[in-house]
């Protein structure tokens, strides 16, 4: 892409994304499909109004830092801890079924050991946005299946990052794992006590212009993004670690709501990116094991989640609840087939796999919570929750 086309490739961007998403909201839609599908609509393998998004993948990674940043920021241990100790058994024994689920259809389909590997974690996680934003409010801040939702969520954010991080080395052998375990701790540490001795004191001192609290955030984020590539984690891994390093802080709060808006900006080019490097001429080859793939989620996931919740006491029709809600591919599962292509641990065909199969649950998904589950807009009345 050349310099002077980028403020044109941006108007094509975000109007043709404003456009698809108007449409999406119409039939309750979450919005990162149409992001997707604007991606491939104007990308190089569709109508290549952007011939070349590689300079748009470059800026759309701010959006996974600051996404993991704002991650973060919201896990404050205590409450944390808390949260996490009534769903890890169910979030354990039910990311171990997924691989296993996901391994076995890779090699079905004749993907390599690793491939399918990479397509087992890739079923491990939820939609955070189907999961979480269809839930009423006073179910999510009040009620039991606010906290089971959050808690399983939360868990297979962790898992995620991991699975990133080993992902970003490039292999998945013991050499990375270890080189993990050294420089993670290391990474922890420091973040600790720079926030204890350096960023509290200042932003304490100066907490009153908030403009120097905007910008000390960004800096102390892309500041340990830097230091996790150094130390041969990954970009995504320093900001998660510096996001939760100020989560103790009094202006956690304030820092991720004025950071929500820069987040939501790169991620849209993210998503566009994602759907630009979406090879249409390969769906032929990809169409049958998507399919298979995704009707495998949506069927297994919900009866998964609602044995393993009514195993641990909960109630059948909150367990049943829970696992519609949670029966679909993630957002993370996108850029777990990111990091993997761009490390060289899959190949093109399995990336495209894992999307294809993610954007058919997050259609199906969406309109299953919306039609059986009690949200804000659900089709049924007497489903309609605030």
């Amino acid at each position: 892409m050349e310099s002077d086309s980028l403020l044109f490739s941006f108007f094509l961007i975000f109007t043709g994304a404003a456009v698809l998403s108007t449409i999406a909201l119409f039939f309750r839609q979450p919005l990162l499909v149409a992001y997707i599908c604007v991606g491939a609509l104007l990308g190089p393998y569709g109508m290549a109004y952007i011939s070349d998004a590689s300079l748009l993948t470059d800026i759309a990674e701010f959006g996974i830092i600051f996404l993991l940043f704002l991650l973060g920021l919201d896990m404050q241990p205590k409450k944390l801890l808390s949260t996490l100790r009534k769903t890890f058994l169910v979030t354990l024994a039910s990311s171990i079924v997924f691989v296993l689920l996901g391994y076995s259809a890779g090699l079905l389909f004749g993907f390599s050991q690793i491939e399918s590997l990479v397509i087992g974690f890739s079923l491990i996680f939820s939609s955070t946005i189907i999961g979480i934003k269809l839930l009423p409010t006073t179910v999510l801040h009040q009620k039991h299946m606010g906290e089971l939702m959050v808690g399983i969520l939360l868990l297979q954010d962790f898992i995620a990052i991991f699975i990133i991080t080993f992902l970003d080395a490039g292999n998945l052998q013991q050499s990375a794992a270890l080189k993990v375990l050294i420089a993670f701790p290391l990474l922890l540490v420091f973040a600790y006590f720079a926030t204890q001795y350096v960023l509290i004191r200042l932003i304490s001192r100066f907490d009153h212009f908030k403009e120097y609290i905007f910008l000390l955030a960004i800096g102390w984020c892309l500041g340990l993004s830097e230091l996790g590539v150094a130390l041969g984690l990954s970009a995504e891994i320093g900001a998660f670690v510096a996001g939760v390093s100020l989560a103790t802080s009094p202006i956690s709060l304030y820092i991720a709501d004025r950071l929500k808006p820069l987040r939501d900006f790169f991620l849209i080019l993210f998503f566009f990116t994602l759907g630009a490097q979406f090879n249409l001429s390969l769906l032929p080859d990809i169409f049958v094991a998507c399919v298979v793939l995704a009707i495998a989620v949506l069927t297994i996931k919900p009866i998964v989640f609602r044995y393993l919740l009514k195993r641990f006491s909960e109630r059948d029709r909150l367990a049943w609840d829970a696992g519609l809600r949670l029966g679909q591919i993630s957002e993370f599962s996108l850029l777990i087939a990111f990091v993997a292509t761009q490390s060289g641990v899959i190949g093109e065909i399995a990336s495209l796999t894992i999307q294809g199969a993610a954007i058919l649950t997050f259609l199906v998904s969406s309109y299953i919570v919306v039609l059986f589950c009690p949200t804000p807009i659900a089709i049924n009345p007497k489903l309609r929750r605030d």
